[in-house]
């Protein structure tokens, strides 16, 4: 009930605004299977909720392209708005196996977990501008059910990866360098066509 009851109160304080559910890594088939079941159950019970925050922090090869589609279209299909909520892409290798959000995890510094330390080499940067590429093409896809996305930083020497979940790594997941120049990822995601069917 406690999930519920947040959203009730929620909407008694402020019928007219928009009530979100918002949680990471739910393009995870187990994770968003059981999202599903919840929102479903608690709408069944009245719950007015608006839509769901997916928050994009993926990898140069999870989520998939298909889980991604499958997510936006699972949570559409309830008659939820999407929204994108933390969008970035990590291009370091992962520190741990588990896809916790302990943000209090820390893990030893290893040279091999922190490659790109005096810049990213040209074919990663490819290789990140395509994974932004797919990624638009999903979201330009479902542009009806989409209702916004939010970058989860501007440029890459802002981003939370920096130093986490290893202290001195240098992270590039995000369209804008250090320097805030565009990087080659920008120009993808302006390019991005809508996939097809």
């Amino acid at each position: 009930d406690f999930l519920l009851k947040a959203f009730q109160f929620a909407h008694e304080a402020d019928p007219a605004a928009e009530l979100y559910y918002n949680d990471y890594s739910l393009e995870g088939s187990s994770k968003r299977e059981k999202a599903l079941q919840v929102l479903q159950k608690l709408k069944s019970r009245g719950a007015r909720i608006t839509g769901v925050g997916l928050q994009g922090h993926y990898g140069l090869k999870w989520p998939s392209v298909s889980e991604i589609d499958r997510t936006i279209a699972d949570f559409a299909g309830l008659n939820l708005k999407v929204m994108i909520t933390e969008l970035d892409v990590d291009v370091l290798p992962s520190a741990w196996k588990d896809m916790s959000a302990d943000i209090g995890k820390n893990y030893a510094a290893d040279p091999k977990l922190n490659p790109y330390a005096e810049g990213l080499p040209a074919a990663k940067q490819a290789e990140l501008a395509r994974r932004y590429a797919d990624v638009f093409a999903v979201y330009t896809k479902h542009r009806k059910n989409i209702t916004r996305v939010t970058f989860w930083g501007v440029a890459d020497g802002g981003s939370w990866l920096n130093n986490w979940p290893v202290k001195g790594r240098t992270s590039h997941p995000l369209p804008f360098d250090r320097a805030f120049q565009p990087k080659p990822a920008f120009d993808a995601i302006l390019r991005a066509p809508a996939l097809k069917k």
